[in-house]
């Protein structure tokens, strides 16, 4: 793969990765909960479930949800009932951060779960990966360039989250956030449960 072609990836990916949403509010909310390995840990598995998607693109994601539409259909809706109870849990912990400040604990099990559940979860990343991924496969590519794309979107997305996790640990940083927990379950609640009724709505653009 040409060092260009690769860079206008490497961009893509960034942008996706970067641009503010559930796995977002899922590696902060777990930050905050067990702190900064549990976090990491949800970012790592978050990519994992990236490189998920990068894998079916590259074996032909577009062509299968071309031919299997229902397929499609299905699967959004499972990922948006899923962010949909995501949102709900965050909205509960969120109320009752507001009585007594207590952050919502969590471990690295429950963020590993959450991690690869919420990337396979929204619908959004498939539509990203068909609509711009898969513009960099040809059908004579190699087996070593769509293992660069698979990985190059995983160590994107995963180094991108665990920059943040690791941020947001800080001692300075992660006391003022614990603070102001139930405010952070209320907006991750929100998020998810918009995005989740965005997908039921009808197609994203």
């Amino acid at each position: 793969m040409p060092l260009t072609l690769w860079l206008s990836l490497a961009a893509i990916c960034a942008m996706g990765a970067m641009s503010p949403g559930p796995s977002l509010a899922l590696v902060l909310r777990h930050t905050l909960g067990g702190g900064r390995f549990v976090g990491v840990t949800a970012a790592i598995f978050h990519a994992l479930g990236v490189g998920f998607y990068a894998l079916l693109t590259v074996w032909g994601l577009g062509a299968l949800i071309a031919g299997f539409p229902l397929l499609f259909q299905l699967i959004t809706w499972c990922g948006a009932a899923y962010l949909a109870w995501l949102g709900i849990k965050a909205l509960r912990a969120g109320q009752a951060g507001a009585l007594q400040p207590v952050v919502m604990t969590t471990n690295r099990g429950q963020a590993a779960k959450e991690g690869v559940l919420v990337a396979l979860g929204n619908p959004k990343l498939i539509l990203f990966f068909v609509a711009l991924l898969s513009q960099f496969v040809t059908p004579g590519m190699s087996a070593v360039a769509k293992a660069i794309i698979v990985l190059t979107a995983m160590i994107i997305d995963g180094g991108w989250y665990v920059l943040v996790a690791v941020l947001l640990s800080h001692s300075r940083i992660l006391p003022w956030l614990q603070q102001r927990a139930h405010w952070i379950n209320r907006i991750t609640g929100v998020l998810l449960i918009a995005l989740a009724l965005r997908v039921v709505a009808g197609p994203l653009v």
